[in-house]
Parts: C-alpha cells; sequence; structure tokens
C-alpha cells in the first residue's frame, strides 16, 4: 500500500452516471476533504450506476489495485429498489464496522426525520475502511464533520473524528486533519509529536 493517504470517491447514481444531470457527490467529498485534511492525499474518483456488481466490482478495485486507505460512497443507501449501496459493501468486507452508521444516522436524525430510512453501511476491506454516506452535499458535511451550533461550535461531533485512528488501527498512514474543521480523536499513546 502507498504511503500517500489515497481516497476513493464513489458516487453512485443511475442518472449522474448516464449524464441526465451533474454528480454533486465527488465534487463536495472533495472539497470538504481539502478543508478537512493536513495530510497530503490523492483521490481515485468513480461515478457509476447503481448497480450491485458494478459498485461491488468498483470497491474491489480501488481498495485493491490502486491500494486506497480510505473509500467514501454517496448515494444508493435507502429503501428504493434501486439502493443496493449497503448490500454491494458488505458483499465485499472483511469486517463490518457498525458504529459508524448507527452514527450517521443519529447525526442525520437531528435534522430529518427520514434519517431513519438511510442504510448507510461501513466495513474493512483488506486495509481498507470504506464508508457509505449519505446523497446530499448538506448531509455529507454534516455526518463527516459533525452538526454546528448558531455559534459554530460543534453540538454532535461528525464520524470523520474516528476515521484517522481507524485507518492506523488497520495499517494506514498517520492522517492528521484541520481542528477547526475536525479534530481527530486518538488515544494519547497513538498521538504523534507534531
Amino acid at each position: 500500500m502507498s504511503e500517500q493517504l489515497v481516497i476513493g470517491l464513489v458516487s453512485i447514481s443511475d442518472r449522474a452516471s448516464t449524464g441526465v444531470y451533474e454528480d454533486k457527490g465527488i465534487p463536495a467529498l472533495q472539497e470538504w476533504l481539502s478543508s478537512a485534511l493536513l495530510t497530503p492525499w490523492q483521490a481515485e474518483t468513480r461515478l457509476i450506476a447503481d448497480d450491485q456488481p458494478t459498485i461491488e466490482k468498483t470497491l474491489i478495485e480501488l481498495v485493491d489495485t490502486p491500494g486506497c486507505h480510505l473509500v467514501l460512497t454517496t448515494g444508493g443507501t435507502g429503501p428504493a429498489l434501486r439502493d443496493v449501496t449497503p448490500e454491494a459493501t458488505l458483499a465485499v468486507a472483511d469486517k463490518e464496522m457498525p458504529g459508524f452508521g448507527e452514527e450517521m444516522r443519529r447525526i442525520s436524525l437531528n435534522f430529518v426525520p427520514t434519517a431513519i430510512l438511510s442504510r448507510q453501511v461501513a466495513v474493512i476491506r483488506k486495509q481498507a475502511l470504506i464508508i457509505n454516506l449519505p446523497g446530499q452535499p448538506k448531509s455529507i458535511q454534516e455526518t463527516l464533520e459533525g452538526v454546528r451550533a448558531a455559534d459554530g461550535s460543534l453540538s454532535h461531533i461528525g464520524i470523520f473524528a474516528a476515521v484517522p485512528y481507524c485507518i492506523d488501527l488497520i495499517g494506514g498512514p498517520y492522517v492528521e486533519t484541520n481542528e477547526a474543521v475536525i479534530k481527530a480523536f486518538r488515544p494519547k499513546s497513538a498521538i504523534r509529536p507534531k
């Protein structure tokens, strides 16, 4: 695996993948990661249809070929018949990480009661963490970063706070974040001096 942080960004949408409308998922992920990460990183982007074999093949390829340490998907996690991202993600997994999905739904419930309809999952495949994020750019930011009060302070920490330490534990590079956006949490023993 590469020592530079490699992040797979996968937007899963039948309509965006065929050009019916512009994909907003990958640009939202790139913008948020650019503001949140201090560690240099490179993106591997894929815009694909909401089709289980295609999603599985894409996730396997991103982890096994360019050696992504983190793969973030957006789209395809609801209850509709075409929403098969969680099934595809679980099919390529070595381990499930249920806390991520639980927390994303909890964060989203601060904004919409339909958050309980979301089926996002997170898994480990080899030495990569794969997380299914919501489809809307606003929801992507809220789940990664957290819920902010009117004064800008965090009232509910986002899931990305746990991502760098998870990457440490599975053998990936040491990831540092911009604490103004999201403070990475690590036990004291795992923090490297600056």
